[in-house]
C-alpha cells in the first residue's frame, strides 16, 4: 500500500542505492505530507538508515532521485537538518555543549562569520527545550548517551530547519528522555514541520507517528499509520522475525494512534 501525497514535501522516485554493487534498497517510490512525524520501521538490514542518508545526499544513488520542496536537495540544504546514530559521532570531540549547538548556526552564518549574540541566544534557547541549557559548559565526551542525544537534537534544532530526519533517536536514552523527545517531536509537527524518524519499536510507533514507511530493502507500505500500521503488512515486512504479531494486534484494536493537533 503506497499512499501518494498531493504537494509532497518530500519526493522518492524509483531509487535504489548499492554498497559494492549489492543492492541494498530497490526501487523506493514514496512522498510524504508536510506537517507530520513519520516513522521508518523495518528489520535490522532493512534500509532504514540508508534511506534517509541517501534522501540527505550522503551516499550516492545508483538510480533514481529525491525531490524535497519539489526542487533538488542541494537547492534547499538549509531547509534539512540531521540527526544521526549516537554510534557515528565521536564523541571525544574537544567542544563544549553550546559549542555544539552553535554549530548547527553555521549554515545561516556563512564562511569565515563568527556566531552572533543572537545566535547564542537561539541555541541556548534550543537548549532549554531539550532541558539541557544548565550543562551549556560541559565538554560533550562528560555526558550519559540520553544527554548526548539530546544535545544533537538542539544542534538540529538550531538550525531552525522545515524537515528533519533522525536515525534512532531513542537508542540508549532513558525513558524520561525519550518521552521528552516525544513532546519536543510533537510540538515541532504543530510548528509544521515534519520530522522523519528511524525507529524499531513497533509498540511505541503506533503512538508516535501518524505516518509510516515500512521498509524491507524494497517499500512495503507508506501511509497513515491506521492505514499501515497492521499485521498484515507488518508480517509482509518482518516475516518470520516478527514475533510480536499477537500484541501489535492487540494494540491495532485499541486504536491507540497518535493524536493529531
Amino acid at each position: 500500500m503506497i499512499t501518494q501525497v498531493p504537494n509532497p514535501i518530500i519526493e522518492v522516485h524509483d531509487l535504489t542505492v548499492s554498497y559494492n554493487r549489492k543492492p541494498v534498497l530497490w526501487d523506493v517510490d514514496l512522498s510524504l505530507p508536510s506537517g507530520s512525524l513519520v516513522g521508518i520501521i523495518g528489520p535490522n538490514g532493512a534500509g532504514k538508515s540508508t534511506l534517509i542518508k541517501s534522501i540527505m545526499g550522503l551516499i550516492p544513488l545508483s538510480s533514481g532521485y529525491v525531490k524535497l520542496f519539489g526542487q533538488p536537495l542541494d537547492e534547499v540544504r538549509g531547509r534539512v537538518s540531521y540527526v544521526p546514530q549516537k554510534e557515528s559521532v565521536d564523541w571525544d570531540f574537544p567542544a563544549s555543549v553550546l559549542d555544539i549547538v552553535l554549530m548547527g548556526r553555521y549554515a545561516k552564518l556563512g564562511l569565515f562569520r563568527r556566531p552572533r549574540e543572537s545566535d547564542k541566544e537561539i541555541a541556548m534557547d534550543c537548549l532549554r527545550k531539550v532541558g539541557m541549557d544548565g550543562f551549556k559548559n560541559r565538554q560533550i565526551s562528560q555526558l550519559s548517551g540520553g544527554q548526548q542525544q539530546r544535545v544533537f537534537l538542539a544542534r538540529a534544532l538550531a538550525q531552525k530547519s522545515d524537515v528533519y530526519f533522525m536515525d534512532e533517536p531513542f537508542t540508549g536514552v532513558d525513558a524520561a528522555t525519550e518521552s521528552a523527545i516525544v513532546e519536543l517531536l510533537r510540538e515541532m509537527r504543530s510548528q509544521g514541520k515534519t520530522v522523519v524518524v528511524v525507529h524499531h519499536d513497533l509498540q511505541s510507533a503506533i503512538e508516535y507517528f501518524d505516518w509510516i514507511i515500512l521498509l524491507n530493502m524494497r517499500l512495503v507500505a507508506s501511509g497513515k499509520t491506521e492505514e499501515v500500521f497492521t499485521p498484515t503488512l507488518l508480517q509482509e515486512t518482518y516475516g518470520g522475525k516478527l514475533n510480536i504479531l499477537a500484541e501489535v494486534s492487540n494494540l491495532v484494536q485499541k486504536g491507540n494512534y497518535p493524536h493529531r493537533e
